[in-house]
């Protein structure tokens, strides 16, 4: 009797430790990824004053692009555990921010661009509140979309590389819409893999809904930019 008291009390303490970890990991992951925002807008704000990125049009563009945000994500994963993860996240997304500044110009340059720009940016903050709030709220296990939600991914990526070269604006317009439906789910997804204790690395999962968060933002500013019909 005693012995099973001692057992329930163990596993009592073991859930607490559990809980209060991923609760630590959830609340830094939060933190990093606001302060994250810093640097994006910063090489954002550069990248349109300066125009530094306006010659990245076309496969040149992609390609550093690509390398670019694939060796910053391979850097973090090396160094998630060390000192030097944080730094180089913040390095990556102010990359991101400069690739993001030709799209953020294209469509300031639109008679109404500042408020599209700004409409774009609290429909993300939208869909983060509402899939932070159906994260904390849904007990099913939906671990099982990750796969199907890479599929997805890799058939955007796939899609927008192709478009690069063909540049159809009907064929940027139904990979961005797919991109904010996709990307919005995989939203619901990592905040769930943190709160069930799926991720346990706050870096990681900063990354994660970092990209998230860049690639429904992009997509919604790409679709307002497309449709807001001005001359």
């Amino acid at each position: 009797m005693t012995d099973h008291v001692q057992d329930t009390n163990l596993d009592y303490g073991n859930a607490v430790s559990s809980q209060e970890t991923r609760n630590r990991v959830l609340r830094n992951t939060y933190w990093l990824l606001a302060l994250s925002l810093i640097p994006t807008v910063l090489g954002a704000w550069i990248g349109v004053a300066t125009g530094i990125t306006r010659g990245l049009s076309g496969g040149l563009g992609l390609i550093v692009f690509l390398g670019g945000a694939f060796g910053f994500m391979y850097a973090i994963h090396k160094t998630k555990d060390s000192a030097a993860g944080v730094p180089i996240l913040l390095a990556f997304t102010f990359f991101m921010g400069l690739m993001l500044s030709r799209l953020i110009a294209a469509v300031l340059g639109l008679n109404n661009g500042a408020s599209l720009v700004m409409t774009a940016f609290g429909g993300t903050a939208g869909v983060f509140f509402v899939m932070a709030s159906v994260a904390s709220v849904i007990k099913r296990d939906i671990s099982g979309m990750g796969k199907w939600l890479f599929v997805g991914a890799l058939v955007v990526l796939v899609g927008g590389i192709i478009n690069v070269f063909v540049g159809s604006s009907m064929g940027m317009l139904v990979i961005s819409t797919l991109c904010v439906g996709i990307f919005s789910l995989y939203m619901l997804y990592d905040l769930k893999q943190i709160i069930d204790g799926g991720e346990t690395n706050y870096i990681t999962a900063t990354l994660a809904l970092y990209l998230d968060i860049f690639n429904v933002f992009q997509s919604l500013l790409a679709i307002l930019g497309l449709t807001s019909g001005d001359d």
